[in-house]
Formats: structure tokens, C-alpha cells, sequence
């Protein structure tokens, strides 16, 4: 019923406890996650667990945050990309939080998975953090309509929520939305519409109430679905599975 849109379960704490957190998820009827790549040197073990777990699927990139690593070219993107089992374009995105200085480097890597989301035709799951501005001009000049996206953890105000709505943009939020300060990002959610909205963790951090300090797993999802359930004056069952069927139309799968 419910589906992690966005996880790492190759990271250290979690990849070593894979059949423990996969009974899980089932047990908490989360039937599907979507593992992230960070990293063109990691994107291997992140396809393995792909590969070999029916319910878990892949995406290929490399996060804003990360400096002196391989760089990503269109074509390498689109290379990783040409698997069944690959189904987004990231984490990219922009970051000017932890990174400071002259990031043009980092607003061309955007630009490059944004580029090779559209010709894969396959959406990019985007990261922001200090930089909406930007993020919304890069993402309009360079047409992400054309292949669609999600904001992911979403933090972001409502204006801008707004404004990556128009742009055809799915809003993903994560266990933040279940924190007592976050009354602006839950007015948000309570804003979306339904159709747009996708439920995460973004394991192993940022676990929900009532797990908070704990490290995050997918078997938790259905916590941030319970928050938007609440602000919408939904059901659990009408989250979770409403936000699986967008997963599945975002990204062509049934």
C-alpha cells in the first residue's frame, strides 16, 4: 500500500541488515522503495540491490554535495540509465547550505542530469537546500516538464511549492512533515494536491515521530503518510494508496 519514494539502503547501518529491514517493510505493507544513487562510484551496489530484490528499484546520479569525485557526463547517465531496473535520473540538485564559494560546478551538474532526464525520458529526483531560487530557474530553462521530477524532502515554502507545481513537479516529503516545528512544511503538504504528493524517508536519516533520533528505515513511511493523512482530513489508506499510484505514474510502473 505504501511506497518510499526515495532511500539509501547501500549506506552503512542498513545495507548490513537488508533481509531484517525487508521483512520490515512488508510487515508495515510498505511494498516498494526507491534506493538513491550519490555517488557514480557507489551507483553498482545500489543496482545490486535493485537487481536483486524485486521490491526495491534504482536511480542513477550524483548529489550536489559531493566534490573530487567522478563526474558525471550525459552519457554516462544515460549508459546507467539504460536498465529496467533504473527507473530516475539523481539525487542532484543544488546545495548552498554545506557548500559555499564559486558552485557554478554545481549548477552545471544539475544541468547535465537534467539533460540526460530528458532524453531517457525518465524523471530526476532533485535536492535543495539553501537555493530555491536557482533551482526553479535551472529546472524551467531547462524544461523539466519535459520528463517530470520530484522536489525531494520537500523543506521548501509554499510559494515555491507553488512554482514546482506549475512545473509539472511531484512534492516528496519526508519524516520532517511529523515535527512539532514543522507547521509551515505541513501547511504545505495540507496545500498539494493529493495526485502530486509522495511519501519518503530518506533512510538512514530524518526518521519520523514517533522514531525520531533513530536511524530511519522504509518500514517508517507510514508515518509521514499518517501526517498528510491528518492534514488533509484523509485516511492512512487514501495516502498510502494514492501516493503509491502517483510513484507509479511519475515512473511508469503498475
Amino acid at each position: 500500500m505504501f511506497t518510499d519514494s526515495h532511500c539509501h539502503l547501500d549506506f552503512p547501518g542498513l545495507v548490513e541488515n537488508l533481509p531484517v529491514l525487508l521483512d520490515r517493510m512488508k510487515e508495515a505493507q510498505v511494498s516498494r522503495a526507491l534506493c538513491i544513487s550519490v555517488q557514480l562510484e557507489t551507483f553498482p551496489d545500489v543496482l545490486r540491490l535493485a537487481e536483486n530484490n524485486e521490491q526495491l528499484w534504482a536511480t542513477a546520479g550524483v548529489h550536489p554535495d559531493y566534490e573530487d569525485i567522478q563526474e558525471p557526463s550525459v552519457d554516462t547517465l544515460l549508459a546507467l540509465a539504460n536498465h529496467p531496473k533504473v527507473i530516475g535520473i539523481g539525487e542532484t540538485g543544488l546545495d548552498y547550505f554545506r557548500l559555499k564559494g564559486d558552485l557554478e560546478w554545481q549548477r552545471n551538474r544539475f544541468r547535465t542530469h537534467l539533460r540526460a532526464s530528458k532524453i531517457c525520458k525518465k524523471p530526476v529526483i532533485v535536492h535543495t537546500r539553501n537555493a530555491g531560487d536557482d533551482t526553479l530557474r535551472i529546472l524551467k530553462e531547462e524544461g523539466v516538464q519535459e520528463a517530470g521530477g520530484i522536489i525531494h524532502c520537500f523543506t521548501e515554502s509554499l510559494d515555491f511549492a507553488k512554482q514546482a507545481l506549475d512545473l509539472g513537479m511531484y512534492l516528496s516529503f519526508s519524516g520532517i512533515v511529523t515535527f512539532k516545528n514543522a507547521a509551515d512544511l505541513r501547511e504545505v503538504a495540507k496545500y498539494a494536491p493529493l495526485d502530486r504528493i509522495l511519501i519518503e524517508t530518506d533512510s538512514p536519516y530524518l526518521a519520523p515521530v514517533p522514531h525520531r533520533g533513530k536511524t530511519n528505515e522504509p518500514s517508517f513511511v507510514p508515518h509521514v503518510a499518517k501526517a498528510i493523512a491528518t492534514e488533509k482530513q484523509l485516511t492512512l489508506e487514501e495516502v498510502g494508496i494514492q501516493t503509491t499510484q502517483n510513484f507509479n505514474t511519475l515512473f511508469g510502473l503498475h
